[in-house]
């Protein structure tokens, strides 16, 4: 450091008692200059610079072996996976001080989001080069990248994956069945248990029926009945399984000769059955009706239609209604004797229509004139007295005028007609009245054969 003199005169004033004495005396002092001076000589100006985990790289003027001498340049620069905050360069100033500061500080990736149906495990956590490997839960399947990497710069590698549901459901069906048909159908009620349905990612799942449901009327032959599951992520499965319907059958059941049959549900199957009508002029012989049984077997032996045969020899008039009650309709005709203008009027109509009769089974019954000369016919054979008697009396029927009853099925009086009636005023009387539907169809069947 330089330093200057300076010369001063002290002068002393000093005070004796003879008079004032004057005395000068001569002082040396030197002054700093508090400027300081560069010394290159010395290496340790700045205390030695050190980055933990990064690199400081000095130059000093006077060279590489000076690393904090006055004026010395230092670069600063973190590891990999660490970031500088702070001065990249700094220098070693006069004040024996750095013109500033830096520390390494360790780089880390934003916590990555766990994905929907999956999940993620990573080398080093969220530090530069850690990777992360994604796996999905089971039944999903990747869309994208297996893996990221935490990259120098923070940021991950590639984009986030997603786990897709691409693994349809199963299901499995209940097993076909046959069921035998109800008697007297041809439907049988089925039930079953609902299908089993599992998949490996969803525990919510959507079932649906395609067909009739359990617990219903299923109809004769196969009925297919389809189930459909979907997941979550629509992904979809099926099956079916068929629900057979089997009717057990009879022969197809021939009607009589001479007559004809009428039978329930579809006619020839299980619990169906048949009832056998003769036509007009005929009666029936044996069974009334058969029933189809589950060996597929008729019950009972086929009847026959044979003529009809009136006996009208008999003593009492309960033994002549027998004969038709429950098959014949009677047409009783009185008249006080033969030569009757109504009489005759209405027996020649009756001719005419003697086909329609017999389609309608109407039987007629003739009563004609007085005590002793009284008649009674069945059309040729004859009536007894007391039978012609208890017609009368049973049946209100007078002696003294034309008169025609009519009688139903079971006896009853329907009709009086006290006038002569044409065929088809008679008869659409009787077809409105008296008849039943199927007697009707058979009519309509057997009409020709009266024109």
């Amino acid at each position: 450091m330089p330093i200057t003199r300076f010369a001063a005169v002290l002068v002393l004033f000093s005070t004796v008692a003879m008079g004032t004495v004057v005395e000068e005396t001569y002082s040396d002092f030197t002054e700093e200059d508090q400027t300081p001076q560069l010394d290159y000589k010395n290496p340790f100006w700045c205390h030695s610079v050190r980055l933990t985990n990064g690199e400081a790289t000095c130059y000093s003027p006077r060279g590489g072996r000076y690393r904090s001498t006055l004026g010395t340049r230092c670069e600063m620069k973190c590891d990999r996976g660490y970031r500088l905050l702070g001065r990249s360069s700094i220098r070693c100033l006069p004040t024996r001080r750095w013109s500033g500061t830096a520390f390494c500080r360790k780089m880390r990736c934003r916590v990555l989001h766990l994905i929907p149906h999956g999940r993620y495990t990573c080398t080093r956590g969220f530090e530069v080069d850690s990777r992360c490997d994604f796996t999905c839960s089971p039944g999903y399947r990747f869309e994208g990248e297996h893996s990221r990497t935490c990259l120098s710069g923070g940021s991950w590698s590639g984009a986030q994956p997603v786990c897709t549901d691409m693994d349809p459901p199963r299901i499995k069906c209940p097993p076909s069945r046959l069921k035998a048909a109800e008697p007297g159908k041809l439907t049988a009620v089925v039930t079953w248990d609902p299908p089993v349905v599992s998949d490996t990612a969803d525990k919510s799942l959507e079932v649906t029926l395609v067909g009739q449901e359990p617990g219903t009327e299923f109809k004769e032959g196969p009925n297919i009945i389809r189930y459909k599951v979907y997941d979550q992520a629509r992904n979809r499965a099926g099956c079916k399984f068929i629900v057979r319907i089997e009717v057990r059958r009879c022969p197809t059941m021939s009607a009589p000769l001479h007559g004809y049959v009428t039978c329930t549900s579809d006619g020839n199957n299980y619990g169906a059955t048949c009832e056998y009508r003769c036509d007009g002029g005929y009666e029936l012989r044996g069974v009334s009706r058969r029933v189809c049984q589950f060996s597929g077997d008729w019950d009972g032996e086929p009847p026959r239609c044979e003529p009809l045969e009136i006996k009208a020899d008999v003593k009492t008039l309960g033994a002549l209604l027998d004969q038709f009650y429950e098959k014949r309709r009677l047409l009783i005709l009185s008249a006080p004797d033969l030569s009757d203008p109504d009489y005759q009027l209405q027996n020649i109509m009756i001719q005419k229509s003697d086909c329609g009769l017999d389609l309608r089974r109407i039987t007629l019954i003739e009563l004609l004139g007085s005590p002793p000369k009284e008649t009674g016919r069945i059309k040729e054979s004859p009536l007894e007295s007391d039978v012609i008697e208890g017609l009368r009396q049973a049946f209100r029927i007078s002696r003294l005028y034309f008169s025609m009853v009519l009688l139903d099925e079971r006896g009853v009086d329907r009709e009086r007609f006290i006038t002569p009636m044409s065929s088809e005023e008679l008869f659409a009387y009787t077809d409105d009245v008296l008849l039943e539907e199927e007697e009707r169809e058979r009519l309509e069947l057997n009409r020709e054969f009266c024109d």
